[in-house]
């Protein structure tokens, strides 16, 4: 799994999101960008760090940074995961992982049942001139968001 390192640039992506429309980190520059990658829609770990990363949205887009969720559900299950929690930036499909490949977010995880291959809950700070601020993979959801927000302050 690859680790990206800080002044690195960012993999290039275009993924579906629930706007509507294609975004592409291209598309993005000139602003910072937090890509967080999660499991799955409306799961308890998953539903509280899209929440707290909702609560927060005032303040990072007072720091010119964009949030996007990236995880392999479907547009369908990301408006009703959306609606339902009321989040209010994108979340972007990458249904066959080769985004969360491409972003070390894809790995070998442990569960009850073995081990597999699977999500990595991972976060990528990415400045506003497409490099690698920030990467890390297994983060805790839970002060996700927080933690992140004080990286750029």
């Amino acid at each position: 799994m690859p680790r990206l390192k800080p002044n690195e640039s960012a993999p290039e992506f275009s993924l579906p999101a629930d706007t509507g429309s294609p975004i592409s980190l291209t598309s993005l520059k000139g602003r910072r960008v937090v890509l967080y990658f999660y499991p799955k829609d409306d799961t308890p770990g998953c539903t509280k760090q899209a929440c707290e990363f909702r609560d927060l949205a005032g303040q990072f887009d007072r720091r010119n940074t964009v949030v996007l969720g990236i995880s392999g559900d479907d547009l369908k299950s990301h408006e009703l995961f959306k609606r339902k929690n009321k989040l209010n930036f994108p979340l972007l499909t990458d249904e066959d992982y080769k985004v969360h490949k491409l972003y070390g977010a894809w790995g070998e995880i442990t569960r009850p049942t073995g081990k597999k291959m699977g999500v990595v809950r991972t976060t990528v700070v990415i400045d506003d001139q497409g490099k690698v601020l920030y990467w890390e993979k297994g983060v805790n959801p839970v002060g996700n968001a927080s933690k992140v927000l004080q990286l750029l302050l």
